[in-house]
């Protein structure tokens, strides 16, 4: 008796199920006429100029692949003489034209100066190897003392890269009071 129940039961929700593919199969069809007729309505026509000879060539523009379009921009900026025009951020006041070239000269001359240094141990006095393993380990906590002394015993090493001036100077004075020999670079 429980068998036909299940069967009955079976029956029941496959034609239940078989109902609401149809249903949903018709309501799909629906949806997808009502689609194809909002994409059947064409858009807005783009506006055009009068002249064919602009309408050809904006056609033709915009077929380019985006590296042509830069290569078009840059051509046209030759043939037309175009310069490019940088927009003012902050402009300083318009100098003399001989302050120019006067200025222009102490640039070339003076070199830039170098604000970021690395510090390198290249040497140190034998009396002051305790005082420098210790400063070492003090200068990069995640070594111990024993991985110290081999850094400190494999010369040359880098303390420190990236530094600014003023940190590169303070670390090469503490080592040379220490007796080291310190070479920024």
């Amino acid at each position: 008796m429980a068998s036909r129940c299940t069967t009955a039961l079976r029956a029941i929700s496959r034609t239940r199920s078989v109902a609401r593919a149809n249903a949903f199969a018709s309501s799909s069809r629906c949806l997808a006429t009502a689609a194809e007729a909002s994409t059947s309505s064409a858009p807005p026509p783009p506006v055009a100029s009068a002249d064919p000879k602009l309408n050809k060539i904006v056609d033709d523009i915009s077929g380019l692949t985006l590296l042509q379009a830069a290569d078009l921009v840059s051509l046209l900026k030759a043939r037309l003489n175009i310069q490019e025009i940088a927009m003012p951020a902050a402009a300083a006041a318009p100098a003399a034209p001989g302050a120019a070239a006067a200025s222009e000269d102490a640039v070339e001359e003076k070199p830039k100066e170098k604000t970021i240094f690395t510090v390198k141990l290249e040497s140190f006095d034998a009396t002051a190897k305790p005082k420098i393993i210790r400063e070492v380990k003090a200068l990069v906590p995640n070594l111990t003392l024993i991985e110290a002394k081999k850094f400190v015993e494999s010369l040359p090493q880098t303390l420190k890269e990236n530094l600014p001036k003023e940190e590169a100077e303070k670390m090469q004075k503490t080592f040379t009071d220490l007796g080291a020999v310190v070479k920024l670079e």
